[in-house]
């Protein structure tokens, strides 16, 4: 048995990265000092991100879902600790083109999962685009050889972006984001990376396990949204669900089932833009900023999502794959 846990607020923490930013401005109020490390990634969800309100506050969200799992998760969900890894990007340079591992893979190596993800842009300029998957023909050895030589870029697909697609990236896939995009990007909690090349900068290359990890042929690219009456499913895949949820002046949690529809579970509220405000009877009201989160418990009680402004609601529920 468990008790009921309310929703909380997330605090986000700021990863510096060497292809990243220095300023975050409009997107968050954050400026790095003369002499710091860019920050290239907003993490949302990561374990070492802290609880912002409620009877939790100040604890790191990978403690509370050790101690609360079933209370978070619900008593049927087959996890340990937090099943997704939320963030926003800032590539200001182009990332290493790299590969992620699969649940068997990384199992092999000895870690709990693999790391399948998705890109939603929250805003791209023009002639952004992506690196995505591999050109139909080319070959490992065509890989190895493009490492080597410096002429890997030739060998991936150009993805365009524009603002609300969404790209689904299953692993295993060759990738690289370039820059001109803001990406909220879904994954299973895992920052397990290979990196095949990156350009020159002196960070380590995982080339073997990269071309292990490497197939060929994947199902990743550009998903179209399935509109609903009461909501768009934006991506509705094996590990995370995303969905675009209208608020109008306010909006009753009696009125957004789960995905699944049948057993509540955790699902994560993000304000892509606008500001909104989540309350009820039953816990204190909790305001939800721009670019905010906030991590609603399958044991949560009813509650009510108010737009305060603009509010673009998104909301990412973790997926449990079928065996």
């Amino acid at each position: 048995m468990f008790v009921a846990l309310s929703p909380f607020r997330i605090e986000p923490h700021f990863d510096v990265r060497i292809w990243g930013f220095r300023d975050l401005r409009p997107w968050y109020d954050r400026v790095v000092a003369d002499g710091q490390d860019p920050i290239g990634e907003v993490w949302l969800t990561g374990d070492m991100c802290l609880v912002a309100t409620g009877p939790h506050t100040g604890k790191a969200l990978g403690t509370l879902f050790n101690e609360e799992r079933k209370a978070l998760l619900g008593a049927e969900a087959d996890s340990t600790g937090s099943p997704l890894l939320i963030k926003v990007l800032f590539a200001r340079e182009k990332l290493s083109v790299q590969v992620h591992p699969d649940d068997a893979m990384a199992q092999k190596y000895g870690e709990p999962r693999g790391k399948t993800e998705c890109w939603y842009a929250l805003s791209a300029d023009p002639g952004a685009c992506v690196a995505l998957g591999l050109k139909p023909g080319v070959n490992i050895d065509q890989v190895r050889a493009g490492i080597h030589d410096g002429g890997l870029e030739d060998d991936l697909q150009a993805v365009p972006v524009a603002a609300g697609d969404v790209i689904f990236v299953d692993a295993g896939t060759v990738h690289a984001i370039w820059p001109g995009s803001i990406l909220l990007e879904t994954q299973q909690n895992s920052d397990r990376t290979y990196r095949m090349y990156d350009y020159g900068r002196p960070r380590e290359l995982h080339i073997e396990k990269s071309l292990e990890a490497t197939k060929l042929k994947t199902r990743a690219g550009k998903v179209p949204p399935r509109v609903l009456a009461d909501r768009t499913i934006l991506i509705d895949e094996a590990y995370f669900c995303v969905e675009r949820i209208p608020v109008k002046t306010s909006r009753s949690s009696t009125t957004l089932p789960s995905p699944d529809e049948t057993t509540p579970g955790l699902s994560y509220l993000f304000a892509a833009a606008g500001t909104g405000r989540i309350t009820s009877a039953s816990f204190s009201e909790i305001e939800l900023p721009t670019r905010g989160i906030v991590a609603v418990p399958a044991s949560s009680p009813a509650f009510a999502v108010q737009d305060f402004g603009g509010l673009d609601l998104i909301r990412i529920s973790p997926r449990w794959p079928k065996s």
